[in-house]
């Protein structure tokens, strides 16, 4: 969807119902789950795939775990968003799920602190997991909130740099960019102009692109959203401004904001086979791991390669990096059979022949060390650099926040002004913006 990832579209549109939700659940770090995990059981398990291979690789993941856990039924539910899932979380009763999954990494500290998850942490200890050993940290940091892990990552997203090699060969680029200089470089010498519109851009950097987003570009400085207080330090932090002000130059360097965005009105959908990096519109793409396996299924006529994106230039030392998210799995608070919750949802999140074959089947990075590691992975060779990207230890998404991602649409919403020129005082409108995610957040406390 333009302008927003996926992640954040979910996000958003969970808001309202969860902030609901935080009056209406309480969880416990105390289990007191008193079911027997190897009687006889059903269990309900809700999810948000609705394609078809999706629908089915979570089947035959479920088909595997019935196999292992002969005495466990599960009933599967697909296509359930996240308004969906809090409705179903806030009315409680038997006809509920006992296992959750959700899209939306940016509403884990809702999760966590409203209880709308349960806590994992007494299901972790009786069975002596030891969760550094196996999941990647940036996943284990998006899955817990002000240390209650009310989540297990599900799979993961890795998002690096896409770049049509036929356009690099012809502009005689050898190598894809390592830094935002190196970047604007390369954007430039790929652009080819037409009137006032383009041949072929080199780059789509204006906020409304696909996926180019405040937070994406934000994951290739060294930043810190919050100190210690839990206040914001967008206006103090000068990774900010320097983001701000380098988004800002790109435009101006590869035509100016209006210009730009009459071109990306020309755009085909971000889902669809006419997406702007499949039909050659744009030579270099910022998106998630998905996009190999949508421009091949696509038929594009030229070879894709793939890289991290670029860093900061005097963070060069980081090359490699990326932006993560993915889909998170927990326990209904309500659900009378934990136990046995728990069964399935240790086996999806940490079984690496599980995970392995849920990679694979969906085409998403693997979210265990193991499963990273795995010889039984099929992916294509451009695939390898967002399982790095996954296992990067300076990778990271935004810290989960009590009201999700409020404060994430809040910058954004600042980013639009800033980069069409309506905000003229950079610095000024980071500390206004600041005042009001502050505002934001102890409102929702």
């Amino acid at each position: 969807m333009p302008g927003i990832s996926r992640k954040v579209v979910a996000a958003l549109a969970a808001s309202a119902s969860l902030a609901l939700l935080a009056t209406a659940c309480t969880g416990s770090a105390e289990s007191g789950a008193s079911d027997d995990p190897d009687a006889k059981t059903t269990l309900t398990f809700w999810h948000g795939w609705s394609a078809p291979g999706e629908v089915k690789a979570i089947e035959d993941n479920i088909a595997r775990f019935e196999k292992a856990h002969p005495n466990i039924k599960v009933k599967v539910v697909g296509n359930i968003n996240d308004d969906k899932l809090n409705q179903a979380l806030r009315a409680g009763g038997s006809k509920g799920p006992d296992v959750v999954s959700s899209f939306t990494t940016a509403n884990i500290g809702k999760f966590c602190s409203s209880g709308a998850f349960l806590d994992l942490k007494p299901f972790i200890e009786k069975d002596k997991l030891d969760l550094d050993t196996i999941i990647p940290k940036p996943m284990l940091e998006y899955t817990q909130f002000e240390g209650t892990r009310c989540a297990l990552p599900l799979l993961g997203d890795a998002y690096g740099l896409y770049y049509n090699k036929d356009a690099f060969e012809e502009a005689g680029i050898e190598a894809p960019p390592k830094t935002w200089s190196e970047l604007t470089e390369v954007a430039k010498k790929l652009t080819k102009s037409k009137g006032d519109s383009y041949e072929q851009l080199g780059f789509m950097p204006n906020y409304h692109g696909y996926e180019t987003v405040v937070d994406h570009y934000m994951s290739q400085w060294d930043h810190t959203y919050f100190d210690a207080d839990g206040k914001s330090t967008i206006a103090k932090d000068p990774a900010f401004a320097e983001m701000f002000t380098y988004q800002k130059s790109l435009v101006d360097e590869l035509g100016g904001f209006s210009k730009l965005e009459k071109y990306r009105n020309t755009f085909g959908d971000e889902w669809g086979a006419k997406h702007p990096f499949h039909t050659g519109q744009v030579a270099m793409q910022l998106d998630g791991e998905w996009r190999l396996g949508m421009a091949k299924d696509a038929g594009v006529d030229f070879e894709i390669g793939t890289a991290p994106m670029p860093v900061a230039d005097d963070e060069v030392a980081e090359y490699g990096k990326g932006f993560l998210s993915g889909t998170v799995m927990g326990i209904a608070p309500q659900s009378e059979k934990q136990n046995a919750a728990w069964e399935l949802v240790k086996y999806m999140t940490t079984d690496t022949d599980a995970v392995v074959a849920f990679s694979n089947a969906i085409r998403n990075v693997p979210s265990t060390l193991e499963a990273l590691k795995s010889p039984d992975l099929k992916h294509d060779p451009e695939f390898q650099t967002f399982l790095d990207i996954a296992q990067h230890p300076q990778s990271n998404t935004p810290p989960a926040s009590v009201n999700g991602s409020t404060y994430q649409q809040t910058l954004q919403d600042f980013g639009y002004q800033f980069e069409s020129g309506k905000e003229k005082d950079l610095q000024a409108g980071l500390e206004r913006t600041a005042r009001q995610i502050d505002r934001d957040i102890e409102q929702a406390k």
